[in-house]
């Protein structure tokens, strides 16, 4: 049966916080638990910067909160790869990890808040559950990725999600730095 995206999205969140709760809780796991919260997240987010972002933009008026969540998505992304760079045994990756859940934690808090809402309120039930079924499409798909695979289209959408001009005439290095820039300054 078809799913409400925003419900599909809260499903996520809840799965996140059981991963970081794995995570503090139990160190013996985090090498086998690791891969799985950064594949998730790398999925989650591609998917919604694809599918749900650019919906809330032009069809719910959340221009600024979107541009907000995507900024912390290009900070998410670049503490998740320092974190798979480093060995799960060590004091850095704990130190990290916890900089992960952090960033993380607020980022699900202020989109339950504000994009989800506003998406909830401006769009039909039918729009929500189309976008639910794109979203888990978008997903699956991206599945198995970890952040270092994200591409430079990927970039791009995030580029055009955070109202980033001349985007498209950047390398996929630049581009990459032009966000973690961009991300940094708000």
């Amino acid at each position: 049966m078809p799913r409400d995206v925003v419900d599909l999205i809260m499903d996520d969140h809840r799965e996140f916080e059981r991963l970081f709760a794995v995570l503090r809780t139990d160190p013996t796991k985090r090498a086998t638990v690791t891969p799985v919260l950064t594949t998730l997240l790398f999925a989650h987010g591609r998917a919604e910067e694809a599918v749900i972002y650019p919906a809330a933009i032009n069809e719910a008026d959340e221009a600024d909160e979107v541009e907000h969540s995507q900024e912390e998505h290009v900070e998410a992304d670049e503490l998740m790869e320092k974190l798979a760079g480093k060995d799960p045994e060590s004091s850095e990756f704990g130190d990290i990890l916890e900089q992960v859940i952090e960033a993380v934690t607020h980022h699900l808090e202020e989109e339950e808040e504000t994009v989800l809402p506003g998406m909830r309120e401006k769009m039909s039930a039918d729009r929500l559950l189309e976008l639910g079924e794109e979203f888990l499409a978008v997903r699956k798909e991206l599945l198995g990725d970890q952040v270092e695979d994200v591409t430079k289209a990927q970039l791009q959408q995030q580029a055009e999600n955070m109202n980033v001009e001349g985007a498209s005439s950047l390398s996929k290095e630049q581009l990459k730095e032009t966000l973690q820039e961009q991300a940094a300054e708000e």
